[in-house]
C-alpha cells in the first residue's frame, strides 16, 4: 500500500487542504468555510464540563497511543479513515507533525483527538469518546496545551453544533488562507 507522502500532506495543510478517504479514493478538501475554535477567553467550557473536569476522571496522555487513538476515531459507522490514511498520518507522528491527545483510566483508552500542527497551527482531525466527557476533556487538554506553546489557530475544518458549543465559529476560506498563511 502506497501511503501519502509527508512532504505532500504538510504541503496540503499549508495551503489550506486536506484529505479524506471517499469510496476508496483519497479526496482533497478545502472547505468554503472553515470551523475553528477560539484559543482565547472566547473558548467555552460548560458548566457540566467544568464539573466532570474537577473529577479527574481521566489520565491525560500526549502521543503514548497515536495509532490507537486514531484507529478509535475510525471506528464508527461511516468514517474518512481507510488504511491509506491511517498509515500516512502514522508516518506523519513518526515524523513529529501528527499528535494525538488521549484520555485513559484503569480500563484503558476511553477517547482522544489527534491532528496535524505546522507553525502555530493546529489542524483537528477527528475525534472520538468511548466514556462520557473523554473526546470533550482531550480537546480542554489540547487547547490547554496549544496555549502554552503560543498556538495561535486551531483549525476544526469544519464547524459542528458540537464544536459550536465550545465558542467554535466559521469564517471564509479566503479569510482563513490569509491567517493561515500568517501563521504557517
Amino acid at each position: 500500500m502506497e501511503i501519502i507522502s509527508p512532504e505532500l500532506l504538510l504541503n496540503a495543510y499549508a495551503e489550506g487542504v486536506f484529505p479524506m478517504a471517499e469510496d476508496g479514493e483519497i479526496v482533497w478538501v478545502s472547505p468554503q468555510m472553515r470551523g475553528m475554535i477560539p484559543l482565547d477567553e472566547r473558548f467555552h467550557i460548560s458548566r457540566g464540563l467544568r464539573k466532570a473536569l474537577r473529577k479527574d476522571p481521566f489520565e491525560i496522555r500526549f502521543n503514548t497511543a497515536f495509532r490507537a487513538t486514531m484507529e478509535g476515531c475510525a471506528g464508527r459507522e461511516e468514517t474518512w479513515i481507510d488504511p491509506i490514511i491511517l498509515e500516512s498520518y502514522c508516518k506523519l507522528h513518526e515524523l513529529g507533525h501528527a499528535h494525538s491527545v488521549e484520555c485513559w483510566d484503569g480500563e484503558g483508552l476511553q477517547g482522544g483527538l489527534y491532528g496535524v500542527s505546522l507553525g502555530k497551527v493546529f489542524f483537528g482531525e477527528s475525534m472520538f469518546s468511548r466514556k462520557t466527557d473523554a473526546s470533550k476533556i482531550a480537546l480542554v487538554a489540547l487547547v490547554e496545551r496549544l496555549r502554552e506553546n503560543g498556538f495561535q489557530l486551531l483549525d476544526t475544518q469544519w464547524l459542528t453544533e458540537h464544536l459550536g458549543t465550545f465558542g467554535g465559529f466559521e469564517i471564509p476560506r479566503n479569510e482563513y488562507l490569509t491567517i493561515l498563511n500568517k501563521l504557517i
